[in-house]
């Protein structure tokens, strides 16, 4: 996703608990207020570590996660009846139109939306722009997508390095851009949290 994805020799630390100090299965699924008949999509999944938490409340989850090895590591710990596998970018998602009730993304905006720069490294404004395009046109009218992720107003050695991370300003706005509406939007020591609707 995006110009890096997280390494997969380092899953295993995927599924620390510890993560929840960042955010708690009961604030996620407060955030995202499923439904039980609702479709809902893991941007950057992984080992499944929030998946396990909201698949008990939704119809269908999406994890969806540019590489497959991350899919295969999340079937060896076993995987609830409600999710289906998605290997595919957050900019190219194989959903239809307004498909999603809702989507979440912890710790992960960074790496399918990375800063718009010149550096050859990243990616550029178009497919920076695309992916969250992409979630304005799969998520439903009145659909929430649901972003944890570092700020980069953080100081710690967690996460990744501060230049990959987005200011809470930078994130809203860049959602408003794209056509959603913030709900909620909250600064934390380390992190920011965003509820965006459709």
């Amino acid at each position: 996703m995006g110009f890096h994805t997280y390494p997969v020799d380092r899953a295993d630390a995927l599924e620390d608990p510890s993560r929840y100090r960042y955010c708690s299965r009961e604030e996620l699924l407060e955030m995202l207020e499923p439904a039980a008949d609702g479709v809902v999509a893991d941007l950057g999944s992984g080992t499944g570590f929030y998946a396990d938490d909201v698949a008990p409340f939704v119809d269908t989850l999406y994890a969806v996660d540019v590489q497959s090895a991350m899919h295969d590591r999340y079937r060896e710990k076993g995987v609830p009846d409600a999710v289906e596998f998605v290997t595919a970018e957050v900019s190219s998602l194989p959903v239809d139109d307004g498909q999603l009730d809702g989507a979440y993304s912890t710790m992960t905006h960074h790496e399918y939306a990375p800063q718009t720069t010149d550096d050859a490294e990243r990616a550029p404004a178009a497919e920076t722009d695309g992916a969250l395009a992409e979630l304005a046109r799969v998520v439903r009218p009145g659909g929430r997508l649901v972003t944890v992720d570092w700020s980069a107003d953080g100081e710690s050695a967690a996460g990744p390095p501060l230049e990959e991370r987005f200011d809470l300003a930078t994130a809203t706005a860049r959602l408003e851009s794209v056509g959603f509406d913030i709900e909620f939007a909250r600064e934390r020591p380390e992190t920011f949290a965003v509820v965006a609707t459709r």
